[in-house]
């Protein structure tokens, strides 16, 4: 942390209660009143640098009074504090927490060079300038206190002169980073390669490239948009590492104390500003944030009951990456007033989305508009989906008061023909199966209408034809075929062993 520091004499300022006086021989003539403290002070060391103390000086003097109350300096008693002790030539600190308070205090008590050649506004000022804002926590610790010090902080600009300082700095090549930061997530493969080593020296380790998004985690809200959308101004930076500070942000600032206070009755008027700062700050590229983060995001709208546009916009863009996706991330709770244990009816509607998009995507490589690679969809993305889809069904399943018509809207929704077997279906089939006993013999039909018994591997048949929760006829047909495929299999390995009769006409 840079640090500068001012005055020569030693510090005589004197503490008792809410009383300051300096230790000198030399009577006190003027009482400086801020809040509750009282400052017991001299005027002409004070009045030599401050203009507006001449002005308040010459006001009580009139009215034969010797006290001033500035209430209202920024910063309290400790910011007019550094002043007093500056205007005496004491020494005195000043750094990254106490610099802004100061500079702030000096504006107020107006301690211009007009005044005094070499006052404390010029020499805050070379300081912000020279050190403060050219190095990267002090610059963060600053904006940090900029809250407190409204309007006098954002007047003075150093609100922009922070932000444009930090957002310079995260928009560099990580290449030319050679200061200290923070970094919590895993380790880097550089710090894991047994080759980071030479000769028993460390070699120097690469920086990521979302070195920054820790740091700047610690920023309020609304001075956290300022830093990240002057980051996106400048242009420098990957949709991909924007995305991640984002999520970096929101797992501090949301989703850590999200559930626990809705839960208990709490205002979550914070929480929901947070929320729809962050969703509107998202990068526009598609697989610029995770789809895992999309659907906490979605997951956190809906327990804050959001605008229903916002949950539509990220339904959205969840449905342009759905097969990106884990089984974990799609059991959302369903809210407190529903009889389910999950959000299926979100599910459903995202399913929906992806659908659609990947309709619309394949129309358009039938009219020969031209994708990037990552954007169409093809046998891997499907592949995906159908094993998610599956996945999914096996968990909500589980719950005994999910409705038959929503379990089966699901599986529908996967297109059958993608699915290279039918083995996960048939996991989450018996799981319904067994969770929801009281099922008639038409729905049971109905039920297990959605499986392909053809499509069963040898260890599914095997399950199937002993599990006593299956329609006999469903039971006969997997038996079928399973001889089917023996008597295939018994073909197939009586031809490997003996030769052809054209081999034996020669």
């Amino acid at each position: 942390m840079k640090y500068m520091k001012l005055g020569a004499k030693p510090d005589v300022f004197q503490t008792e209660g809410n009383i300051r006086f300096v230790a000198t021989e030399l009577a006190t003539d003027i009482v400086i009143t801020v809040g509750d403290v009282k400052f017991y002070l001299h005027k002409f060391p004070l009045l030599s640098k401050s203009s507006r103390l001449q002005t308040l000086v010459a006001s009580t003097d009139e009215e034969g009074n010797d006290e001033v109350d500035i209430s209202d300096i920024p910063g309290g008693p400790s910011a007019f504090e550094i002043c007093a002790k500056f205007c005496y030539g004491m020494t005195v600190t000043l750094n990254a927490y106490n610099v802004l308070a100061a500079r702030c205090a000096a504006e107020f008590l107006e301690m211009f060079e007009t005044i005094d050649k070499g006052n404390l506004i010029y020499k805050i000022d070379v300081f912000l300038s020279s050190s403060i804002f050219r190095t990267w926590k002090d610059s963060i610790i600053v904006l940090q206190t900029t809250r407190s010090l409204l309007p006098w902080s954002e007047n003075l600009k150093v609100i922009n002169h922070c932000v444009d300082s930090i957002a310079a700095k995260a928009s560099i090549d990580p290449s030319e980073v050679d200061w200290s930061y923070t970094y919590n997530r895993k380790k880097l493969p550089s710090e894991s390669d047994p080759d980071s080593h030479w000769n028993g020296v460390r070699k120097q380790l690469t920086v990521p490239r979302d070195w920054w998004v820790e740091d700047i985690c610690d920023l309020e809200m609304g001075l956290y948009k300022k830093v990240i959308l002057a980051i996106k101004a400048k242009g420098r930076t990957a949709g991909e590492v924007v995305g991640e500070a984002l999520r970096a942000y929101a797992y501090r600032r949301l989703f850590s104390t999200l559930d626990s206070a809705a839960s208990n009755g709490l205002d979550c008027t914070r929480h929901r500003a947070a929320l729809e700062t962050i969703i509107s700050l998202l990068p526009p590229e598609r697989g610029s944030v995770s789809c895992g983060f999309l659907l906490k995001l979605v997951r956190a709208a809906c327990l804050l009951g959001s605008d229903e546009t916002l949950r539509g916009d990220l339904v959205k863009r969840i449905g342009s990456q759905l097969d990106r996706a884990s089984v974990s991330d799609l059991l959302i709770p369903a809210s407190s007033d529903e009889n389910a244990l999950y959000n299926v009816d979100l599910v459903s509607s995202i399913l929906e989305e992806f659908m659609v998009q990947r309709n619309g995507d394949d129309e358009a490589l039938e009219d020969g508009e031209s994708y990037p690679a990552s954007l169409v969809s093809g046998g891997d993305s499907e592949l995906a989906l159908v094993r998610l889809v599956d996945g999914y069904l096996a968990e909500i399943a589980k719950d005994p008061n999910l409705p038959l018509q929503k379990f089966i809207a699901i599986a529908e929704m996967a297109p059958l023909a993608a699915r290279p077997t039918h083995d996960g279906l048939y996991r989450a089939i018996d799981m319904y199966l067994k969770e929801h006993p009281s099922l008639t013999k038409s729905e049971k039909k109905r039920l297990c209408g959605l499986m392909d018994c053809k499509k069963l591997t040898a260890e599914a048949s095997s399950h199937a034809v002993q599990n006593e929760r299956l329609p006999l006829r469903l039971v006969v047909q997997v038996l079928f075929f399973e001889q089917l495929r023996a008597s295939a299999s018994a073909e197939a390995a009586a031809s490997d062993h003996h030769p052809s009769s054209a081999l034996r006409s020669r």
